[in-house]
């Protein structure tokens, strides 16, 4: 079952202030996307020469109530894996609970024993829809 780390993420109050705190510790912005429908922003930074290893500060549009409580701060740690359904039915009969099913092929959560939340992430493209992933409900939060 291969692993591999992409990236931690952060939620953040004010963007531009977040970003400038990165950069004083030497991170660069290495990409961004920008959700109209979710209205978030992802802002990438990552020291330079470790791109592959960055933190994905994440902003909502219309602020977060809950921030800056450091309980809101942390958001998840994310992995690719080559093969999404396979590691989720892994999990699952270990006792993982599939908080967060892959029923899109492409994504999954599910939380450590001590509520940290962890991304998966199909390698490539999504793979075609499978039950009993495809119809399977969420389970508690992510």
């Amino acid at each position: 079952m291969a692993l591999k780390y992409l990236h931690t993420m952060v939620r953040v109050k004010d963007l531009e202030k977040s970003m400038a705190f990165y950069e004083l510790l030497g991170l660069r912005e290495t990409s961004r996307k920008e959700s109209e429908g979710g209205r978030f922003t992802l802002v990438f930074m990552a020291p330079p020469g470790q791109e592959e290893c960055p933190v994905e500060l994440t902003w909502n549009w219309d602020g977060d109530d809950g921030l800056p409580s450091d309980s809101r701060h942390f958001g998840h740690l994310a992995y690719r894996v080559d093969d999404i359904y396979e590691t989720c039915r892994h999990l699952q009969e270990n006792g993982v609970t599939i908080n967060r099913p892959p029923r899109d092929g492409h994504m999954a959560f599910v939380r450590s024993p001590d509520n940290i939340s962890i991304e998966l992430l199909q390698a490539g493209d999504a793979l075609a829809p499978q039950e009993p992933w495809a119809s399977m409900e969420n389970t508690g939060h992510w």
